[in-house]
């Protein structure tokens, strides 16, 4: 048997490692956070694709959950998947939830991922400049903080059944509110920008165990007005797209009959809306 040149070898390493459902590769700005990705095979030959960024929920397994449950409308869609790992205990100090609200030490998870996507669409060679973000449980926090943050990089965001929300009220600090997000995260709140964006948003309506969202007092996220978007994830996902649409957000919110907080079972109506944005978009 013949065996392959150096050059054979590489590109079927970079077939098997860097295209289809990849492996994972830690982020060249901060190694301590990791991604894995699904990336069309014709991404190989030259083909432009979209970018949709999926954040994984408090048990980080989802990551690899939405890679594969995104591959086939990736594959149909001309799409591919960034799935970012932010682990937990990344400062050694046992803390599963920094990622959810941005911050952590020295970490902006939200400029993690900006930095995770530039450095994917340069070794790509792919226009990533706005990508659709999608999050369920603990990456719906994710989701939508990070488009409230930066809704002129995203061309759609898809938020599933959060624990807790981030209402577009300027009268309360962050996380309950935006008051101060200037001088938190040295940016302001661009309302433009976030009222010309697609929100989906999405929850099971059996989805009502209430003992992880629930912030009590001397908690690590507690603050006053913690509790008072709702008592359920479905309530709370309710306030927060009325919050959005008060600001002039097209929110779809869907609401999924008999499901509980199962992350697959949602993933259809998320297909939908991220296919119709993406057939309007393709069509200007």
């Amino acid at each position: 048997m013949q065996e392959l040149g150096t050059s054979g070898a590489a590109a079927r390493a970079r077939a098997i490692y860097d295209y289809g459902q990849t492996a994972i590769f830690a982020s060249s700005a901060d190694p301590r956070l990791h991604l894995l990705l699904y990336v069309p095979p014709t991404a190989a030959e030259g083909r432009k694709v979209d970018l949709l960024v999926a954040v994984h929920g408090t048990g980080r397994t989802s990551a690899i959950d939405f890679r594969d449950g995104f591959s086939e409308f990736g594959l149909y869609n001309d799409c591919a998947v960034l799935c970012p790992i932010f682990p937990m205990n990344v400062l050694g100090d046992g803390a599963r939830s920094g990622y959810k609200y941005m911050q952590e030490g020295d970490i902006r998870y939200d400029q993690a991922v900006l930095s995770m996507v530039a450095e994917m669409a340069a070794k790509y060679g792919q226009d990533w400049s706005k990508f659709a973000i999608f999050g369920f449980s603990g990456g719906g926090h994710f989701a939508h903080r990070f488009a409230i943050l930066h809704p002129e990089k995203l061309w759609a965001a898809s938020v599933g059944a959060p624990g807790s929300v981030t209402l577009l009220d300027p009268s309360r600090d962050w996380w309950v509110g935006i008051r101060d997000i200037e001088a938190r995260f040295g940016k302001r709140f661009n309302a433009e920008a976030l009222s010309n964006l697609p929100v989906h948003m999405v929850v099971g309506d059996a989805d009502l165990e209430t003992w992880e969202i629930t912030h009590k007092p001397g908690s690590a996220y507690y603050m006053e007005g913690a509790n008072d978007a709702g008592a359920t994830r479905p309530e709370r996902l309710e306030a927060l797209a009325a919050s959005f649409r008060a600001a002039g957000v097209d929110v779809t919110l869907d609401k999924v009959a008999g499901v509980s907080h199962d992350r697959m079972k949602v993933l259809g109506h998320v297909k939908a809306f991220l296919a119709k944005v993406l057939s309007e978009r393709r069509a200007v």
